[in-house]
């Protein structure tokens, strides 16, 4: 989790700019499977935009929480990027986690490609149980937030779900988007900790290096899947790299 979402980690960008460098992976690295390239599916991954209470508050799976002036710009920016995308190598489809600023942000983007949004629960923010609503001032002087920054892989909200339960429905999700739409690429619009997570298990390690991994608003994350053992990391916490040039080949 961290200070730039509804999360916590040490990262300190301010709420609603990106600050993280984008980090690009190269995809000729994906050539070590064996399996055939043109059912390779690459996913993005994008991060919803600025809301009035990123930085300051966890509001977990509360409802009403829409984009602010400054997420509404992110999201159309994302739009733009995927438009490009699109133009090379067709987006199949957009899927949303049903909160209000993640679909919000889908919906740019919808506009932008002609496509759908499809709304998939488990796209949705961990659940925060007893925490939603708090400050991060506020909880950050618990002790339980030094088991959520170093091990939150022991850490269960309370009232709410497991880091791991997160990180197994988003795994889970994966392979069933990977299998639907093999050879293609899809967009998942999510949140920051469910996308670490994800990120954490693609790159091969364990849960609790999720808490280094930064994910701004409405950054795009690419993996490649051309099987559920063995994904490559394609591109994290993207602001401004190209995403026309990606591919699964």
């Amino acid at each position: 989790m961290t200070p730039t979402d509804e999360s916590f980690t040490a990262d300190t960008a301010a709420a609603g700019v990106d600050t993280a460098a984008d980090v690009a992976v190269d995809p000729a690295a994906a050539h070590s499977s064996g399996c055939p390239e043109e059912r390779a599916t690459v996913i993005l991954l994008v991060r919803h935009g600025a809301t009035a209470t990123t930085g300051s508050v966890l509001p977990g799976r509360a409802p009403g929480l829409h984009l602010a002036a400054a997420g509404r710009d992110q999201a159309r920016r994302v739009g733009e990027r995927l438009l490009e995308r699109h133009a090379r190598e067709p987006i199949r489809a957009l899927y949303s986690s049903p909160l209000e600023r993640a679909h919000e942000t889908a919906e740019a983007s919808a506009q932008a490609l002609g496509l759908p949004v499809q709304i998939e629960p488990s796209l949705l923010e961990c659940e925060v149980g007893e925490w939603t609503g708090r400050s991060l001032s506020e909880l950050s002087a618990l002790p339980e937030w030094r088991t959520v920054q170093s091990s939150p892989s022991t850490f269960r909200f309370p009232g709410g779900e497991s880091f791991l339960e997160m990180q197994d429905r988003m795994v889970a999700t994966m392979d069933r988007l990977r299998s639907a739409h093999p050879g293609g690429t899809v967009v998942c619009f999510s949140h920051a900790d469910p996308i670490r997570s994800l990120l954490a298990h693609a790159l091969g390690g364990p849960l609790d290096s999720m808490q280094r991994l930064s994910v701004s608003p409405c950054s795009v994350s690419a993996v490649l899947y051309r099987d559920a053992a063995n994904p490559v990391v394609l591109l994290t916490n993207s602001s401004s790299q190209p995403l026309a040039e990606l591919t699964a080949q």
